[in-house]
């Protein structure tokens, strides 16, 4: 039996244990809840925590494995983002117009998830409508990082990220949309892998800008998040960007090592004005070690990143402001139907009332942007730069296999430190939102460690659909590093 706490395990670790009937799905699962009961004060992760849909699964994945019929997943605990569909259970966004939703439907993603035995013990916090790096956007709470809990777990994702950081799930799911599950997994000290667009089917998942977002898994370390990466992935024709390419089991022969491979170290990352010195020089001991473990490293460029965050926020908000078009108080969702005269007056007091200030600000930014006489100035120049960039990944993977830079040019920032300043909260994911402008694969590993205590996040991006090659890569450097072992501050009593 595991030294271990249940809740503590990864899920390779659990797995091992259900499979040895070390330890049941039903204990499994009780001891997530209880720390959740015991940290969830502290840490604010869920928007609802759903323990009698996670005793009734784990009871069913009892009686699976008694019957020889588990799945990789079978019993494991896991946190969902509450922008995935769930069937029964209420969809959110973390927003006042979706406050009361239930889904009559699962996402593809949460099909699978139930095919493979897994448990959801909750729906976590977000950035409303995913939008914000911080998760202090959510209509409902502001989660805290459990490693220091006066500063923010990133966002959009960050829920997810504190909760598995927090040991309150084994695993987690988040989407990405510009850095929205590599930037919180850096903050908060865990693994976190945006999969090349259209990999992971979108069917079920609220739509931000549909062609950026990507579904993908928040994990303790990288074996975790091939296993849980391998079990979402696959064609699904309900969605017309979901690609038909098999997927093979991408925990295999992870320990292949870095030998063969070479790693560009793209100048305008390392270069970049506002990086702090300390997560600047914990992407540099990076670099030491993956050329240490065999890996030839090189320089490259990325010639348009400097016009990467301007163009994003041309782009995603501009389909975030079609995307959003659609809660107006008369299909679904909430109406503010006070002093309305007409049809019209309610429109502008339930999108007033129902969506918050960050989610305005985009909207109005993007229809801006899309309206007449100022289309080609603006939204058709953004994708043309974006084609740029895409352009830019393309002859860099002629050159190498891997790319490697920091995931955000600071650690954790305190809560409401940039509230009141967008462009510096935007810069937050001035490394990470490229990859979603190309659509390839990125991954954030731990690397560091501030010396006030706060996790810093390495960032490895691959070439499309080549998510085998940079699991291993990040592998590799993990396990060279160990610094995935480290924990955040919380101990098993629920104290600083």
């Amino acid at each position: 039996m595991s030294e271990k706490a249940p809740y503590e395990l990864t899920i390779h670790e659990a797995q091992a244990l259900l499979a040895a009937k070390e330890i049941s799905a039903a204990e499994l699962t009780e001891s997530v809840l209880c720390r959740i009961e015991n940290i969830e004060p502290m840490v604010d992760a869920y928007i609802t925590i759903c323990r009698e849909t996670a005793r009734k699964e784990a009871a069913a994945a009892d009686k699976a494995i008694a019957e020889g019929k588990a799945g990789p997943l079978t019993g494991i605990p896991l946190a969902i983002k509450d922008l995935i569909c769930t069937k029964g259970h209420r969809t959110t966004c973390a927003s006042k117009m979706l406050a009361d939703f239930t889904p009559p439907y699962d996402a593809m993603v949460m099909e699978k998830l139930h095919s493979h035995g897994a448990v959801m013990v909750g729906k976590a916090n977000m950035d409303e409508f995913a939008m914000g790096s911080s998760t202090e956007n959510s209509a409902f709470k502001t989660t805290r990082n459990p490693w220091a809990l006066e500063r923010i777990p990133g966002g959009s994702s960050g829920g997810s990220a504190a909760a598995v950081a927090a040991d309150m799930c084994l695993g987690s799911l988040g989407s990405d949309t510009g850095g929205s599950i590599r930037q919180p997994a850096s903050h908060c000290g865990v693994v976190g892998l945006k999969p090349t667009y259209g990999r992971v089917s979108r069917y079920g998942l609220v739509a931000f800008a549909s062609s950026l977002d990507q579904i993908g898994p928040i994990t303790k370390d990288v074996t975790d998040a091939a296993i849980l990466l391998t079990a979402i992935s696959g064609y699904d024709r309900r969605d017309s960007t979901s690609i038909d390419k098999p997927v093979a089991d991408l925990s295999r022969d992870l320990d292949a090592g870095v030998k063969n491979m070479t790693i560009g170290i793209p100048r305008e990352y390392m270069e970049q004005d506002g990086v702090d010195p300390e997560v600047q020089q914990a992407v540099v001991n990076a670099v030491e070690v993956m050329k240490e473990a065999g890996a030839t490293c090189v320089d490259i460029s990325l010639p348009h990143t400097d016009h990467a965050v301007a163009a994003y926020y041309l782009v995603a908000p501009a389909e975030a402001s079609s995307n959003l078009a659609r809660y107006d108080g008369v299909k679904y969702g909430f109406r503010d139907g006070s002093a309305a005269g007409n049809l019209k007056e309610m429109y502008i007091n339930t999108r007033s009332a129902g969506f918050g200030a960050e989610v305005r600000r985009r909207i109005l930014l993007g229809t801006y942007a899309l309206s007449s006489g100022y289309y080609d100035a603006y939204y058709k120049k953004a994708s043309q730069i974006r084609t740029l960039i895409r352009q830019d990944f393309e002859a860099a993977f002629t050159t190498c296999d891997i790319i490697l830079s920091p995931v955000a040019p600071t650690a954790a920032f305190a809560i409401g430190e940039k509230a009141d300043d967008p462009l510096q909260m935007y810069l937050s994911d001035i490394f990470t939102l490229s990859a979603n402008m190309a659509g390839i694969p990125g991954i954030s590993v731990p690397c560091g460690v501030t010396t006030g205590g706060l996790p810093v996040g390495l960032q490895l991006m691959g070439n499309y659909f080549e998510e085998a090659q940079l699991l291993k890569a990040a592998y590799t450097y993990e396990q060279a590093s160990g610094m995935h072992l480290k924990k955040p501050s919380i101990h098993r009593n629920g104290s600083l």
